[in-house]
């Protein structure tokens, strides 16, 4: 702790050496009024409101005429300075980070205290609809990357007293805050402590991303499958938060994260309750049938090829024999060609600019496909394979847990090139047995399958119609389990 003068001059000598360094910390010395009081502001250049500090302090010190009227801190406060958010500090290791930060820093001679005035220029983009998480029926909005224009979007769902902000600094060097939210008559107490140790416990120089914070504070981190959900969508996480569950919110990055989470969680999508029930189960169902397609479709490929082909009716493996004749490589080359390729240039189409990113997948992945067919490469049954399980791919919302099967699936497909279709089987039983044992903040990572809870399941597979699902679920043991008052 170093201690500042009543000196004005002693004060700006001692910022000044803290500031060697900082090449864009501005001092600008001015008097106050008739009396000619010295003073100084300390600002950064481009961080702080250059508006805000011309109208509402120079200006508004320079032009004080009352003579006879001491400067004191509670008139200053009080009378003289028209701004909302005024603090104090008679400690320079304490004014320099939060200067650093667009806070500025007023310095009267006589005073031993530095008033810190918030004037950080907030420069937020407008919100937008999430790219990452379209809908074709449900809110166009989306989380920004500062952290007050968030929370507003959190506050304008609706008049909810309960619900809460816990406000935290995160980052050894670079300090930023962190929200925990959660509604205060609903979510578990033992849970918001949970997520608020965990958080607390983060020791690192700096968080630019809240995947930063998912992987700082997850169960496992062996684990493929995501712990904690991410989202750009604020009603999302409202929904979240209206079930018992947390949303951590950082400040510099349109992505909040939900906790805890289940794997069910990861195949749903906002747009299966703004739709009729029957459509928005039929659309689940559809993406759990995805899921297994991407996971075990190429797999299942090299068993039925290698291992066991008499469980393929008669004229579709006389059919996939002929197209295979003139391949040099096996079914797990073969298959690891096509998939390698595709997931290149899934990767550069993410990389290449929006206007020809598209183009470059749909035009890369045709004539790819039909150049390995026709040099006698791959089959073209592989290829109707590889293409299906690409667009299973893409049916899971969740980016993260397609990333997941992704990875499983090069698994999946060692071990049929090893055991067959034995193989497939026993890596699936080590999967679910893995889902089974895994834990989110202490919930069950495949409930509500296991352990089985049947008011859970009303919304698991399908969904059913709103008005049955009167509780929230039991996994997550909530404050008040009823959804409405009668």
């Amino acid at each position: 702790m170093i201690p500042m003068h009543e000196n004005m001059f002693e004060k700006l000598a001692a910022i000044r050496e803290q500031m060697m360094d900082h090449s864009d910390v501005m001092i600008r010395e001015f008097s106050i009024g008739r009396k000619g009081i010295p003073a100084a502001i300390v600002f950064v250049n481009c961080l702080a409101d250059h508006e805000l500090i011309d109208q509402h302090i120079l200006r508004t010190l320079m032009s004080l005429r009352d003579q006879d009227l001491s400067l004191t801190k509670s008139y200053l406060k009080n009378q003289v300075l028209s701004v909302s958010q005024i603090s104090e500090t008679n400690d320079i290791d304490e004014l320099m980070p939060k200067v650093l930060i667009g806070t500025t820093a007023l310095i009267i001679d006589g005073l031993p205290e530095a008033f810190m005035i918030n004037t950080v220029k907030n420069k937020s983009r407008s919100i937008e609809e999430p790219i990452s998480e379209a809908l074709v029926r449900g809110p166009r909005a989306g989380f920004v990357e500062t952290l007050s224009d968030n929370t507003a979007l959190l506050r304008r769902h609706g008049e909810n007293a309960s619900l809460a902000f816990m406000s935290m600094q995160v980052g050894a060097r670079a300090k930023k805050e962190l929200i925990i939210a959660y509604i205060k008559d609903v979510a578990d107490p033992d849970l918001v402590e949970e997520v608020r140790r965990r958080v607390s416990k983060i020791d690192i120089d700096n968080l630019p991303e809240s995947g930063y914070v998912e992987q700082l504070i997850e169960d496992d981190f062996l684990s493929p499958f995501p712990q904690i959900q991410s989202t750009e969508r604020p009603d999302r996480v409202i929904s979240a938060l209206m079930e018992g569950r947390v949303a951590i919110l950082l400040d510099g990055t349109p992505f909040a994260l939900i906790a805890p989470v289940t794997f069910s969680m990861l195949l749903q999508s906002p747009e299966d309750y703004y739709e009729r029930w029957l459509a928005g189960s039929l659309l689940r169902i559809l993406r759990f049938f995805a899921a297994l397609i991407a996971l075990l479709t190429p797999a299942l490929y090299i068993s039925f090829i290698s291992y066991h082909p008499g469980l393929i009716p008669t004229k579709l493996a006389i059919s996939i024999v002929g197209a295979r004749v003139g391949v040099p490589f096996s079914s797990l080359v073969e298959a690891l060609i096509m998939e390698i390729a595709i997931e290149i240039l899934r990767e550069a189409g993410l990389r290449l600019p929006k206007p020809i990113g598209p183009a470059m997948g749909i035009v890369g992945g045709l004539i790819i496909g039909e150049a390995a067919v026709q040099a006698g490469i791959v089959s073209p049954i592989l290829v109707i394979v590889v293409a299906v399980t690409a667009i299973s791919s893409f049916a899971i919302p969740q980016f993260s847990a397609g990333i997941a099967l992704r990875m499983l699936r090069f698994v999946t497909m060692f071990c049929a090139a090893v055991f067959g279709l034995y193989g497939v089987v026993l890596f699936f039983l080590l999967l679910c047995a893995h889902i089974v044992k895994l834990k989110s903040f202490g919930v069950p990572y495949a409930s509500p399958a296991v352990p089985y809870r049947v008011s859970d399941w009303k919304d698991f597979f399908v969904r059913m119609p709103i008005f049955m699902m009167k509780r929230r679920p039991e996994m997550l043991h909530t404050k008040n389990q009823r959804r409405k008052k009668k």
